[in-house]
């Protein structure tokens, strides 16, 4: 029996769908396409497929509660999930997976998907792989290329040769992202598909192709696995990942094999990878407008408009992308919308924080959102989940005043505890340990009023944590 190891990647940052889209809480984390979020809909996807294992899912350090957050959202347990500290493109990502199932004596067909892509038809995603494992079995290199509809710069093309088992085809030629008028050859050649960036390989003969084409990616990888060690519910590579070639399975492998082999996915597919994609997926009005929220659209056409918070209203506009959040606006002329990559970069430049985080900020715990700043002061809602509780810490350049809005509160000041419940309010004097916690069945909501002269992150030192965040070398923790 030929076991599946899903190996979802989703180490991403997104910058081309900003403002949505921060390094903090990226694109597979965001609900574009649905109600769940680009991530959840991978994972569904997967789940029916047969003799499947339960998924690796390769994430930023930064991103693994909220990563699993998501997946306990859907009832999704995973085998492992492996911690980059430094993201490092596709290839090392995936052999870090490959190293892992091969060190516990384990040697499946590793099915290596992003974890932000849109499939309309998941049935047909799953025939696809079904068609695609018999070959990867008997040691082939197997890539997915969908059918093109438009002569897309954006994407790869894959050209496929001969037939080899059913709908697989080896691999004739991969092509980096063309300009137009060639893209447009490629669509009417019939020859060409569009690369999905997913492929199906058995962990020995990806880590044996890796050995003749990448060998250093191998290596670092190989040691980065031996030298790490499990934290809580994840597993965190030693440090020789850092020092791993930063490449992608195409660069490193698939464009020098010739043992690569490409299945058709005809399932409505895409990388979801600019605001223009995003509206080709959505539903649209009788403009061709996507909208969502609160949204009034005049005289509006072929148009994206998004609202997070506040009502947008547009007025006699045409190919416009417009997206609100409630700390940053886009508009971008529909031509432009590959370069809001380059905004963003212009954004952290200036060392802005737009680019890394929303105004509300994930925790393990739950979350904060920040409502006014302001010289010497700062003032937060903190949401905390039911049974939750935030770490054992200290400020040393801030106080803080709680006021309870919503639910009971178990707060913990120097040598006191106390019930808060809600219209009650407690003061944390700068430097004392103190704790907050929610007892309850339902969120605690609670509105901290931080006072002091540096109200920065990185004021926390940390006694007791329940997520094992950061040891200090003095016993406290921080972030």
């Amino acid at each position: 029996m030929t076991r599946i190891l899903p190996v979802v990647l989703a180490g991403g940052s997104g910058t081309r769908l900003w403002p949505l889209s921060r390094e903090l809480h990226p694109k597979q984390f965001l609900a574009l396409t649905g109600s769940r979020s680009m991530m959840q809909e991978t994972l569904l996807r997967l789940a029916p497929l047969e003799d499947a294992l339960d998924p690796c899912i390769v994430c930023n350090e930064e991103h693994r509660f909220l990563a699993a957050g998501q997946c306990r959202e859907i009832g999704c347990s995973w085998s492992t999930m492996l911690l980059e500290s430094t993201p490092r493109n596709t290839a090392p990502a995936a052999t870090l997976a490959a190293c892992h199932a091969l060190g516990a004596g384990d040697d499946p067909v590793l099915l290596v998907v992003p974890s932000d892509g849109y499939v309309e038809h998941a049935g047909r995603f799953r025939e696809a792989v079904v068609a695609g494992l018999g070959p990867a079995a008997a040691g082939r290199l197997v890539t997915f290329g969908v059918p093109p509809s438009s002569p897309e710069t954006g994407y790869g093309y894959i050209r496929g040769g001969e037939t080899l088992d059913g709908p697989v085809r080896h691999v004739a030629e991969f092509v980096e992202k063309p300009d137009r008028a060639t893209a447009g050859r490629y669509v009417e050649s019939g020859e060409f598909l569009w690369n999905s960036g997913m492929f199906l390989f058995r962990a020995s003969v990806w880590a044996a192709a890796l050995s003749h084409h990448a060998p250093a990616v191998l290596e670092c990888c190989r040691a980065a696995v031996e030298s790490g060690s499990a934290d809580l519910d994840f597993f965190r590579p030693g440090p020789e990942l850092a020092r791993a070639p930063a490449v992608s399975i195409d660069r490193a492998v698939m464009e020098r094999t010739g043992e690569a082999a490409v299945v058709p996915l005809d399932t409505g597919w895409s990388d979801v990878g600019s605001w223009p994609a995003l509206h080709a997926v959505s539903a649209v009005d009788g403009g061709n407008n996507a909208l969502a929220g609160d949204v009034v659209a005049m005289d509006t056409t072929n148009s994206l408009v998004r609202a997070s918070g506040r009502l947008v209203a547009t007025v006699g506009v045409d190919r416009l992308i417009v997206v609100e959040t409630a700390d940053a606006v886009l508009v971008a002329d529909w031509d432009e919308a590959q370069r809001v990559k380059d905004a963003v970069g212009r954004i952290r430049a200036l060392s802005r924080p737009e680019p890394q985080a929303h105004r509300r900020v994930y925790r393990p715990w739950g979350s904060f959102e920040t409502i006014e700043t302001g010289d010497g002061y700062q003032v937060k809602r903190l949401t905390v989940k039911p049974g939750a509780r935030l770490s054992l810490q200290m400020h040393r350049r801030r106080s803080e005043h709680w006021v309870v809005v919503r639910g009971t509160a178990r707060v913990t000041c120097g040598e006191s505890d106390l019930t808060l419940s809600e219209n009650q309010s407690t003061y944390i004097p700068r430097g004392s340990r103190h704790r907050l916690g929610n007892p309850g069945d339902a969120p605690l909501e609670v509105i901290e009023v931080q006072v002091g002269d540096y109200l920065g992150e990185d004021d926390i030192v940390r006694f007791d944590d329940d997520f094992g965040r950061g040891a200090a070398p003095d016993g406290a923790h921080r972030e």
